[in-house]
This record gives structure tokens, sequence and C-alpha cells, in this order.
């Protein structure tokens, strides 16, 4: 006899929105129409919390002491789903959760961290190009200033900063193996040794601004065209690795926003001499706007790398584990080995139920869920994946979720990474793509 699936309020609605956005119509609807559809879709939780599906094709969960709706991964235990209910919801929700179409359609990417699954030698040799065409640039005609500066020898240039930057900012997670050519490549060029270790480099992420800072120093300086050379590589450097979905939705949005630049059509130098920021400002009016960057929103930035989070934690379901009280407390993990006062920078920024469970993790050392902590450098074995794909989103999510928080909260991101990050490392790095010629499958990797 054929078992009868349990009823899944939370997929229903899911299914009903993501088919009701598809619609052909929908966009055309005005704003108050589509957000009273999406709020007729509201569900009420056993537990009395009230959640809805809507923008970027994610959950929101509202907070009743104040009526805000917050990003948050929903709950996976299948009784509670069930449970759920559809509430009529008079009250107009606010334009920024109701979905405009792109967002639903757009492509994520990948979760995953370099650790493991290598970049394609495809695109290592198309950046390598890129990099090899800058030796011998002079600093007198590319200044280098900024973090950039400290990061690269004396005599670099700022050609070089503009494919490093871009790299950084693209990748999702920039967690890379000690051995990944995409960074081995750059070691003629470094002022000091990247941060990590022989195993892992845990490289800090590059911000919009580093970027533009190189663009708006040559127009200042009245070189225009250097600047738009070195727009032009940090557009052939996102064009090169978008075809990796680990840089690819930041690539896309970055090659979108400096377009105009390239044809000439954007106010871009007139614009930059009244400073970077206002650079940065007209970059960021044309991101598209279903992509959430940290350099618009830091806060919602971290929303989103913790639900990532807590997907990638979605293989302890079948284990009857809850990913979000998981998750949360391996962010407490982390930020307890790192920056334990940040989390009242992350607090407003979490669901009521998140929002509890940091805080009780945090200053209870007897609570249950410190049983998720990392020990002596390892996760416990019912945290461990079940395969290398799903151990590289894990890492890239949790160390991902770990910029996030110090970006939101002005901390210093730690040498050597992050706890939770740092302690899936050994599941990965004994294993390498490439294959011996003739056999298939992975083989040992020796450092």
């Amino acid at each position: 006899m054929t078992a009868v699936r349990q009823w899944d309020c939370f997929d229903a609605i899911e299914s009903d929105v993501r088919a009701m956005v598809a619609d052909h119509r929908w966009a055309a609807l005005p704003l108050p129409a589509r957000a009273q559809a999406v709020a007729l879709r509201t569900l009420a939780a056993p537990d009395g919390g009230r959640w809805l599906f809507g923008a970027h094709a994610r959950w929101y969960r509202q907070d009743p002491a104040d009526g805000r709706w917050h990003l948050a991964a929903p709950p996976a235990d299948p009784g509670f789903r069930a449970a759920a209910q559809v509430v009529q919801v008079t009250s107009m929700i606010s334009p920024h959760l109701v979905p405009g179409g792109p967002d639903f359609t757009a492509d994520r990417g990948s979760v995953q961290g370099f650790v493991g699954p290598d970049v394609p030698p495809e695109i290592t040799e198309r950046v390598r190009e890129l990099v090899i065409a800058q030796r011998g640039r002079r600093r007198e005609d590319f200044p280098l200033t900024g973090p950039f500066a400290d990061l690269f020898a004396r005599e670099v240039a700022s050609p070089v900063a503009a494919v490093w930057g871009t790299l950084m900012w693209c990748a999702y997670a920039p967690a890379f193996d000690g051995n990944e050519v995409l960074l081995s490549m750059f070691g003629e060029f470094l002022a000091r040794p990247l941060p990590g270790d022989e195993w892992v480099r845990w490289l800090p992420a590059a911000s919009l601004d580093d970027l533009v800072a190189l663009y708006g120093e040559r127009v200042r300086a009245g070189h225009p065209e250097a600047g738009l050379r070195l727009v032009a590589l940090m557009a052939d450097t996102a064009d090169a690795v978008r075809g990796d979905r680990r840089f690819r939705p930041r690539a896309e949005s970055l090659l979108t926003m400096i377009e105009p630049v390239l044809r000439r059509t954007g106010p871009d130098p007139s614009v930059a001499h009244y400073g970077d920021d206002a650079v940065r400002q007209a970059w960021l009016s044309r991101c598209p706007p279903h992509v959430t960057l940290p350099d618009s929103s830091p806060g919602e930035h971290f929303q989103h790398a913790l639900y990532d989070l807590v997907q990638a934690l979605g293989f302890l379901v079948p284990k009857g584990a809850d990913p979000r009280a998981v998750a949360v407390s391996l962010l407490a993990a982390d930020l307890a080995a790192s920056a334990p006062r940040a989390a009242d920078v992350l607090y407003p920024w979490l669901d009521p139920e998140l929002r509890h469970i940091l805080h009780v993790v945090l200053t209870d050392p007897s609570h249950p869920l410190r049983g998720c902590w990392p020990r002596s450098g390892e996760l416990h074995s019912a945290l461990h994946p079940p395969d290398r794909a799903s151990a590289a989103a894990l890492l890239g999510a949790a160390y991902a979720t770990g910029l996030a928080w110090c970006r939101l909260s002005g901390t210093t991101v730690p040498d050597r990474g992050f706890v939770t990050a740092s302690a899936l490392v050994h599941r990965l790095t004994h294993e390498r793509d490439d294959p011996i010629p003739g056999i298939s499958g992975t083989f040992p990797r020796h450092f």
C-alpha cells in the first residue's frame, strides 16, 4: 500500500505563490494588488508565529512585538508545517516583501566554498592571462592605495589589484584551498602571506568601495582612460569567473553595474569628482533589484547568509534535528570564539525565535545546543555532512555567515577563519578534483 504523504502547508503556500508570480500577468498588477495577494497567503503556525512567502522566493516571519517581518528560513518539523493554517491579513505588507518576478527566477548560484571543489581550469587560465598581462605596469601610472596597498608588494600597480579585488568581491565565500591555482598565480605580487594556513586561505571579502577607489583615484588624478582600463579589467575578470556558480550572481551584478562606464554612457567620470561614495552610489543604483549586497544592506545580507546556512544544514532534517536551531548554535560558537559582544548588533536582524536561541546559547554554558559546537577543531559526528558537496556547501555558508556578521558589526575577520567553517576542513582537504588519467573519482591530496 502506498504511503500517504503528510500535508505540508508551507510547501502548498510556496507552490501557490510561485505559480502566481510566474503568471505573465503578475508584473502588470499594481503593487497594492500584488501585496494583497501575498498577504492573503499568510500562515499562522502552531506556536502563534506568522509566516509569508515573499520577495527573493524566501520566507519571512513576523515579530509580534513590533509587526516587522524578518527574512527567516522556515521550520523543518513536518508536524509543525502540517499544522499551520492560512489566516486572513487585512493590513498592507511592506513593498519590499512583495515579489517582483525576476527575484523568483534569478540564479542564486552556489554557496560552496573553494575548499574541495577546485575552480575549473578553463576559468583559472583566463584569469591567469589577465594577471600575466599586468606584469610591468608602473605604479606611477596606476597608483595603489587603501587596503590593497598593504596586501601587494611596493612595486605592484593597481591593475593586479583590480583583478584580485574583483575575484574577492564576486566570490560568495572566499575560503580557498591552500594550493588553489587561482590564488597561487598572485604569489609573485604579494607582500605577505595570505591569511590562513597551508590547508585553507580564509580571505576577507573585498568591498565595492575597494573597487570604486581604484577607478575614482585615476579619474580625479586627470587620467580617466586609465580609470576606464581598470574598470575594463574588472569586467574581464567578472566575465571570466561567472562560469563558476560560486562567483556567478555577483559577477553578473558587477557587469551590470559597470557596463555604462565601459560604454561611456554613464555619468561616472563626472560623478567621480564628487568622491568615491558618489561613484559607489552610482554603481549600486544600477545593481539588479533582486540582488542583495553587503555593500548596500549589511543587515539584509546577514539575513540571507544565515538563511543559506540553515538550508545547508537541511541534511539534518531526516535525523530529527532542527536546522534553524543548529545554525544559530553554530553562529553562537563563532561569536563566542571571536566577538561575543557582536551579538548585540545581530539580534535586531533575527526573528524572535532565533534571537532567543542565540541569546540563551551564548549566555548559558549548560545549554544543550552547545553540544553542536565544534570540539578540538571538529564538528560533532551527528552534524557531519553526508557527502563532499554538502560539506563544501556547509563550509561556504558558514564562512559567508561569518563574513556577513563581521561586516554588519564592524568586526575584523579572524585570520584563522571561524570555528564552524574550520571544523569542516578535514572533511574536504583529503580529496582533490583532478582525477588520475584513466581513473575516475577523486584521490588523496598531499600538501
